[in-house]
């Protein structure tokens, strides 16, 4: 964006839960993208949001957006890009109905993930996948959705493997942290010195998304692939990062050093295009066999990179190897925003 255009303002649905805010955090000092309106429930509209938000983040709180006014979700902004942080329980009907209105939408609630008109985004991975807006019934609105925190980590390290040597199947564990279930304050997880081995819902997510986001784009439909993946899911004691073990079938026979430069030399549209939050690379792996740790990678090139490290061969599988993403950065509003980023580079918005 060039130095005299304007910043072009945004809404934000479901502002004061967790996601919200960090949408709220993340777009504070956006180069292309102000903060202009915020939408929560009917007890918080009215209010300030510094009054309505029970803040959490460690980051300072947004002085200038605290003084906004909370409003309802209801299309009746005068932003024409939504953000919507929104619960599922509520998500689908009103990014629908904002859409129906007009609206670009960027979600990163689950509802419309896999409608076959909708891309299920990663700027990385399936950029031309936003060709499926032309589809949408919602004349000059849409609805984007990027991924399950999980998938989006998981996906971007598939991706160079299935380009280069093929994928035949993936068994996955997750290892995933306490910010992925909410509020702090709001969710009750009994997770000190526990692993809880179940997350509701997250295991189908895993097993069907990256179908959807690593197939082919014909026409005005996809054709998901049809690799097979299993996948356990387990909540442990971590504020922020996803670690996941994941073993593979290639179609090829490869050698460790060669997925290591598939993986090192993977770059993208975002790259390419400079995106205010695209990494500059969006896979970093790590030759310490220790690594990846959420402690000390969880925010490594602006938390949107994935790390991974500990590739081996594998006795039942060709490899297994371990990947860490930061699940509300690159996972939740991050990916989100990158999204947006994307179609404002390609003029959609």
């Amino acid at each position: 964006m060039n130095k005299s255009e304007k910043k072009i303002p945004i809404a934000i649905l479901g502002a004061t839960g967790s996601v919200g805010q960090k949408f709220v955090q993340l777009l504070a000092n956006h180069p292309w993208f102000e903060v202009n309106e915020l939408c929560a429930s009917d007890k918080s509209a009215g209010k300030k949001y510094k009054d309505a938000v029970d803040w959490f983040l460690p980051s300072p709180f947004p002085e200038r957006v605290g003084e906004i006014l909370v409003q309802k979700c209801e299309p009746k902004l005068k932003s024409k890009v939504v953000f919507s942080g929104l619960d599922s329980n509520v998500a689908g009907e009103i990014e629908a109905e904002f859409a129906k209105a007009g609206y670009k939408v960027i979600s990163n609630s689950k509802n419309h993930r896999m409608d076959e008109d909708v891309p299920l985004l990663i700027p990385e991975v399936n950029p031309d996948h936003l060709e499926l807006i032309k589809t949408q019934r919602y004349g000059e609105g849409c609805i984007v959705t990027n991924p399950n925190c999980s998938v989006i980590g998981l996906v971007l390290a598939l991706k160079p493997l299935l380009d280069n040597f093929g994928l035949e199947s993936v068994n996955v564990v997750t290892m995933q942290a306490i910010s992925g279930a909410g509020h702090p304050r709001v969710v009750n997880l009994d997770i000190e010195d526990n692993v809880i081995p179940f997350i509701g819902g997250e295991e189908q997510k895993i097993e069907s998304e990256p179908l959807k986001i690593l197939g082919q784009l014909n026409k005005t439909e996809i054709h998901f692939n049809n690799f097979k993946i299993s996948a356990q899911c387990n909540r442990v004691n971590v504020t922020d990062g996803h670690t996941e073990c994941v073993q593979v079938n290639l179609k090829k026979k490869v050698s460790a050093e060669e997925i290591i430069h598939v993986w090192n030399n993977y770059i993208s549209e975002p790259q390419k295009l400079q995106l205010p939050l695209a990494p500059n690379k969006p896979i970093h792996y790590s030759e310490d066999a220790a690594f990846p740790q959420p402690k000390h990678q969880r925010d490594t090139d602006k938390g949107m990179a994935v790390s991974i490290g500990r590739l081996r061969k594998d006795k039942i599988f060709d490899f297994s190897f371990v990947i860490l993403s930061h699940n509300t950065v690159r996972g939740a509003a991050g990916g989100a925003i990158l999204c947006a980023e994307l179609m404002k580079a390609k003029g959609i918005i």
